[in-house]
């Protein structure tokens, strides 16, 4: 069997025992640094393995500080106590599973009812989950994360689900709610409000010594021995503290330092990897970000780009202004007032996709000086993905639109 294009590239090996450790879906079976967390959220729910009903639980704290792994190996314990009574844990992901019906639709398909996509009453969704729920003797924990999500879309679920325990004969339910957002319960109705947050717990953000920790646990895994410069563990961690002590993004990090090296042919991971794919991840999330612009603040972001072409020197708002206006017929579309490319140029630069500074020009006034934080052939190409835009690929734009102050 020949392999093909991929022969040469599977035999390498690879630095890599198992990169999936790395992911944000891996669950380890040690969180370093988190059990005072795990303990709080286990005295919780300890009355389920009694029959009793365990109180609904909050839980805050930034992204990457473990409220999702924590949550989810500790419903695996309790799953696995076996102290006679039936503990079952579902996990759902709110940002992905985000109306009642779907979230109503899926916990009933967990206890094997047939529920279509959509088509039924709401009623008799949650009707077919109670009656399926209480054919039997069972503790059932609801672990919805990032359930600000769907508070935003209204809080009926949350009502529904918080209430159910006096609609049951047999079964007994728990919500856990896990979200990044401390302010999200400013908006539910005080009744869901008080059900829900019976009990608190709060992650603290790591610190660039425990980041450290996690990332030898989890590179013990993930990594074949012998593959890490010395370097690259305490590198990761460093730049992960800067990010408010994010666990996932010095994982991903990691990850992708390891995938730059193997791509690289290099036995070794090393810390000019880890600066290569701290790079490759920062762009990325300014490509994603510069996807979903609403197509005006993509056309600034093309005016800059063909000024950064032209050579322009110390790019103005009114320059880029006089470039865009040029644009718009173009691409057929309205052209907004320069004090709305102005508002929206300062989105812009909060979303890190480029930078301002005020520059005085004495009795004419300020201005500000526009530089792009991506580089321009890069951005160039993410914007002409848009097939609004395409058309402007193949367009030769005076350099007049320059000349704006």
């Amino acid at each position: 069997m020949s392999g093909g294009l991929f022969a040469d590239l599977f035999t390498q090996g690879g630095i890599f025992h198992s990169r999936d450790v790395l992911r944000p879906t891996y669950t380890p079976t040690e969180l370093p640094h988190r059990g005072e967390q795990i303990n709080a959220l286990a005295s919780v729910l300890v009355p389920a393995l009694r029959g009793e009903t365990p109180s609904n639980v909050l839980i805050y704290g930034k992204t990457g500080t473990g409220k999702t792994a924590v949550a989810k190996f500790v419903g695996k314990e309790l799953e696995e106590a076996g102290f006679g009574v039936k503990c079952s844990v579902i996990y759902i992901n709110c940002e992905v599973v985000d109306t009642q019906y779907r979230i109503l639709a899926h916990l009933a398909r967990h206890f094997d009812k047939e529920i279509p996509m959509t088509g039924w009453p709401t009623d008799q969704v949650y009707a077919e989950f109670r009656n399926a729920l209480d054919d039997e003797r069972r503790v059932v924990i609801i672990m919805l994360d990032e359930v600000d999500k769907l508070v935003r879309k209204g809080d009926d679920v949350l009502y529904n689900l918080s209430r159910i325990n006096s609609d049951l004969l047999q079964s007994k339910v728990s919500i856990i709610g896990i979200s990044n957002d401390l302010k999200f319960t400013e908006f539910l109705d005080p009744r869901v409000k008080s059900s829900l947050g019976e009990d608190e717990i709060i992650f603290p953000p790591y610190n660039a010594e425990q980041i450290k920790d996690i990332l030898e646990q989890r590179a013990s895994l993930a990594f074949k021995p012998g593959s890490l410069e010395e370097g690259v563990i305490p590198l990761c961690s460093a730049l992960a503290a800067q990010e408010h002590g994010d666990a996932r993004k010095a994982l991903d990090l990691l990850r992708t330092s390891g995938e730059l090296a193997e791509r690289a042919r290099s036995v070794v991971v090393l810390e000019s990897h880890v600066r290569s794919a701290r790079e490759k991840i920062e762009l990325d999330r300014v490509e994603e970000v510069v996807k979903t612009l609403p197509t005006q603040s993509k056309l600034v972001l093309y005016s800059i780009v063909l000024l950064e072409e032209q050579g322009t020197r110390n790019i103005t708002t009114s320059a880029v202004y006089n470039m865009y206006k040029q644009l718009c017929p173009m691409v057929d579309t309205d052209y907004l007032t320069h004090r709305r490319i102005t508002d929206l140029i300062a989105e812009l630069d909060m979303l890190g996709i480029l930078h301002t500074v005020v520059i005085s020009k004495g009795r004419y006034g300020r201005t500000k000086e526009i530089t792009l934080s991506i580089y321009p052939s890069k951005l160039k190409v993410t914007l002409l993905q848009d097939y609004r835009l395409k058309v402007l690929s193949s367009v030769n734009v005076p350099t007049q639109a320059r000349l704006g102050l």
